[in-house]
């Protein structure tokens, strides 16, 4: 057996894991160390991050394209040419505020705040955003961190990471070498997961590194997809269960879960987590399918199901 847990013909996990989408977002400003953070406080062994590359190179830990959504970069750099993360250096990006938005957004009824928090319980922000917390977020001091940075807290903390890695549309030249150079270089291969929607850039890794593990994520049913992962030697499968990209039928006219595609997986001894489930029934239907994890924004409601299980 191999040691790497995450890694084709490590040892499983006892429990299924509970991973923290872009950190805990749904209590802290995504894809920030604030969020990795408030994950440990949730119990999670994984946090999930999404890397960009600056215009200087820098790995930049940011979900989206563009950054209009999670910055004050309109504020900031008003009149750009695009809001594009690659179109912004290291030390631009880390002058922009990555938390007012979020505090904003508690603000707002919950019918107009963006989709992932319309859910968020008033109970749940007094249980896990405190006043201090949100005065933190507020303060324009939160800011994006690299992936090193992340790295090192996750290393700090002994975390495992799920690094998503962001290469389309921009397409940018050398992303996951680097991010395999740089996890090679803190010894963290062991406790990585490199994921990516381009699936070339599972083969990238592979082919410079045997230890890394690495994730197929998509939001498209895949014919015979265990095939298609010993085909990639890719370690794991990430299939959405989410809104429209809902590929697990929990959407479909039944309404059902068709798990078929987990147990193949599941057979070919790969690994599934399941993108992005926030709902404690279509948790408790994924665990009895045979998920190896659940990748959420409310990690306080999957440890709720694991604990009752």
């Amino acid at each position: 057996m191999r040691d790497n847990p995450l890694r084709v013909g490590g040892d499983m996990p006892a429990q299924v894991w509970n991973i923290a989408h872009r950190g805990a977002r749904a209590f802290a400003p995504e894809n920030t160390l604030h969020a990795f953070a408030k994950a440990k406080t949730f119990g999670c062994p994984m946090f999930e991050a999404d890397v960009h590359r600056s215009k200087d190179g820098e790995l930049i830990v940011h979900h989206d394209d563009e950054l209009m959504r999670c910055t004050d970069v309109v504020e900031k750099f008003p009149g750009r040419r695009t809001y594009y993360v690659s179109d912004y250096t290291r030390t631009e990006l880390q002058m922009l505020d990555a938390g007012s938005w979020y505090v904003k957004q508690l603000g707002l009824p919950a019918a107009q705040r963006e989709d992932f928090l319309r859910s968020l319980t008033d109970d749940e922000i007094y249980q896990f955003v405190s006043f201090e917390d949100q005065a933190i977020y507020a303060s324009g001091q939160v800011r994006l961190p690299t992936l090193r940075e992340s790295l090192e807290f996750a290393k700090r903390e002994e975390m495992l990471v799920n690094i998503e890695i962001k290469t389309l549309p921009r397409m940018y030249p050398g992303l996951t070498e680097a991010v395999v150079q740089l996890v090679v270089e803190m010894a963290m291969e062991e406790r990585v997961l490199v994921s990516s929607f381009d699936h070339e850039q599972v083969l990238v890794v592979r082919r410079l590194n045997d230890a890394i593990a690495t994730a197929v994520v998509t939001s498209d049913r895949l014919a015979k997809p265990g095939e298609y992962l010993r085909m990639l030697d890719a370690d794991a499968y990430h299939p959405c269960c989410y809104g429209a990209r809902d590929s697990l039928g929990f959407g479909s006219v039944s309404g059902m879960l068709d798990s078929r595609d987990i147990k193949e997986v599941r057979d070919a001894q790969r690994g599934v987590n399941v993108w992005t489930c926030n709902d404690k029934d279509q948790m408790r239907q994924l665990i009895a399918a045979g998920v190896t994890g659940l990748v959420t924004d409310f990690p306080n409601r999957l440890r709720d199901v694991l604990m009752t299980r």
